[in-house]
């Protein structure tokens, strides 16, 4: 395989290869990719906007993060840095954007507008490096930064431990007893490196599979 930070997760090649990958590095996912189905690739605008969606999607159902956005973005420079940092604190919270939110949105604009921050730059780092340079920008956590790297910049090599059905979709796969905590996941899926992206998509799949096609309540 390529360079795994250049191989990004950008079209269904990439990810069909990334899953041989994983199953060739643990052989108990193959099991996990049978149940799945087809992994799609989920790829959104990179740089602030994209950051911006992430941030609007933070602890909220997919409906209703859409309704958010679809507003969000309707709003005449909301998507750029520059003119983020112009429009009232009112304009972007009428949309539904939450205080918290727009702080942070905020202090990723102002750190993108100062020179402190570079998108097309980060996207290019390893993974610990990548996350470790947005965690540094007030408000911005773990799981915010790997889902930017995973669907704004097709980063192959991160794994969100911190989210919710990861968690029990990989309980339930590999038998545990219990739902792993955020550092024994994370700890799992290092053994699936270069290819925890892949993983991650892999385990949404299979969570989404077992409970719609399968009827199996996580």
């Amino acid at each position: 395989m390529t360079d795994p930070v250049t191989h990004r997760l950008t079209t269904a090649e990439a990810i069909a290869e990334h899953l041989h990958g994983l199953i060739r590095r643990d052989g108990r996912l193959a099991d996990v990719v049978a149940r799945a189905g087809p992994v799609d690739v989920r790829m959104t605008e990179p740089g602030f906007a994209g950051m911006a969606k992430v941030i609007c999607g933070q602890q909220l159902s997919v409906a209703s993060a859409r309704a958010i956005w679809t507003r969000f973005a309707a709003i005449e420079g909301a998507t750029d840095p520059g003119q983020f940092l112009l429009l009232p604190e009112e304009t972007i919270r009428a949309s539904g954007f939450s205080a918290g939110k727009t702080r942070t949105l905020r202090a990723v604009a102002e750190a993108v507008v100062a020179g402190e921050l570079d998108f097309s730059h980060i996207e290019l780092l390893p993974a610990e490096a990548a996350i470790a340079r947005l965690t540094a920008i007030k408000g911005i956590g773990p799981w915010t930064a790997e889902i930017y790297l995973m669907f704004c910049a097709g980063h192959p090599d991160v794994f969100p431990s911190g989210d919710l059905a990861l968690q029990k979709a990989v309980a339930h796969a590999l038998g545990l007893d219990t739902r792993p905590a955020a550092a024994e996941l994370a700890a799992i899926a290092k053994a699936w490196s270069p290819h925890r992206a892949a993983a991650a998509l892999l385990f949404w799949r299979y969570f989404a599979a077992i409970r719609e096609r399968e009827g199996i309540a996580l």
